[in-house]
């Protein structure tokens, strides 16, 4: 089979990005041939995928799209453009370098099936563009955030999106989420749940030996910003009774400067060391993983966050805000997992949490931070049966019909 995946930014960076290059990897393990068409800047290179998949970039900051890469969220890990903030310009722009690339791919490519990643207005661009093609959309959670906040395109982008082939959700919310947004019927939206790479996300027992085991050191990894809980998750560590037993390490890039610098002023200001790793690879951030006790994600608003998996696959006990759809995912795909889920705070446009409710939403993280430790760690053979080669099976099948 010819498959070529497409992605509107850059195939890295983020969960959709690991996700595009993940199943990728999987797709080449299985004999697929395959070329991926992507949004990246003029500094950028596609380097970390197998060397027969074909690319073809549509670049950003050039004179033919002389801005940075459109992000899916307002505030990405790297220079990005807002959907809301183009013109009307630089929207003829954008549609008119990803029509070209789309042509020159297909013409090129002559692929058998184009799955898109986001059911946004690139994967509508592509059912205009390829009516002779089965085209699949793939939802990540951040593009149905979008198109409600937003009303970019959005009656050209809810008609294509009807249009599709197919349409592959996270959850079993999310895909009701996506009947509702786009109209379309449950018959054309498949729940496919995600995957981890064990070769890489493995407990590593010589880095456990060396832990410090009078320290409990919870780690996050991800974007650092507001809306993944961050700065509440720094707060929290103020309700603790005995925050000297904690060390908190943050692995990620962020795109807000100034949230940042607040995230750092709140970190010299906790009761305990709270120190901040970088963007990681996978490698390094599984080995970071490995040298913790708890992940926390503390998030607004999810998908299905995969870096959950990867955190369990190193030997660690998870906090998750309890969002949409990833509880009842969890407890179907890994049962006995012992995540902690904390309730969120009362929320406000998707994503936006009302201030009067964080103080209560940091002390129940605080109380989770406790909680955890007494907990089960996941049961490692139930998370290795979620991984990026039986995920990459399952659609292959669903291609085929």
């Amino acid at each position: 089979m010819r498959i070529l995946s497409v992605s509107a930014q850059k195939p890295d960076s983020t969960g959709s990005g690991v996700f595009l290059s993940e199943l990728v990897k999987g797709f080449h393990k299985a004999g697929h041939k395959q070329a991926i068409l992507c949004g990246i800047s003029i500094e950028d290179s596609v380097a970390h995928l197998p060397e027969q998949v074909a690319v073809y970039p549509v670049v950003y900051k050039t004179e033919e799209l002389p801005f940075p890469v459109c992000g899916m969220s307002d505030e990405m890990p790297y220079e990005s453009t807002r959907y809301c903030d183009l013109s009307e310009e630089m929207t003829q722009q954008l549609f008119a370098a990803f029509r070209k690339k789309i042509q020159q791919a297909v013409e090129e490519f002559q692929p058998d099936v184009i799955l898109c990643h986001h059911l946004y207005f690139l994967c509508a661009l592509l059912r205009q563009s390829c009516p002779d093609i089965p085209v699949y959309g793939q939802c990540h959670g951040s593009d149905l955030r979008q198109f409600r906040k937003n009303p970019w395109q959005r009656d050209f982008i809810r008609s294509q999106i009807q249009q599709l082939d197919g349409i592959f959700a996270l959850h079993e919310e999310q895909k009701l989420h996506i009947c509702d947004a786009f109209a379309v019927p449950a018959e054309k939206v498949t729940v496919i749940g995600t995957g981890y790479n064990s070769d890489v996300f493995s407990i590593q027992e010589e880095i456990k030996a060396e832990k410090n085991s009078d320290i409990t050191r919870l780690i996050f990894a991800g974007k650092l910003s507001e809306k993944k809980g961050v700065m509440s998750l720094v707060r929290s560590l103020s309700y603790l009774e005995q925050p000297e037993k904690v060390e908190l390490v943050m692995a990620g890039g962020y795109g807000n400067a100034a949230e940042y610098t607040e995230i750092c002023r709140l970190a010299q200001k906790a009761p305990c060391s709270v120190r901040f790793l970088g963007k990681l690879s996978h490698q390094q951030l599984a080995r970071e993983l490995n040298a913790s006790d708890v992940f926390v994600l503390p998030s607004f608003y999810e998908g299905l966050p995969l870096v959950l998996i990867e955190a369990m696959a190193c030997g660690l006990r998870v906090i998750c805000t309890d969002l949409p759809g990833i509880q009842p995912w969890l407890n179907k795909a890994i049962p006995g997992s012992g995540v902690v889920f904390v309730t969120p705070p009362q929320m406000r446009n998707e994503d936006e949490p009302l201030p009067e409710s964080l103080p209560a939403f940091e002390q129940r993280l605080a109380d989770a931070i406790v909680a955890v430790q007494k907990n089960e760690l996941a049961d490692q053979q139930q998370v290795k049966s979620v991984s990026w080669t039986a995920l990459c099976e399952k659609l292959c099948a669903l291609f085929k019909k």
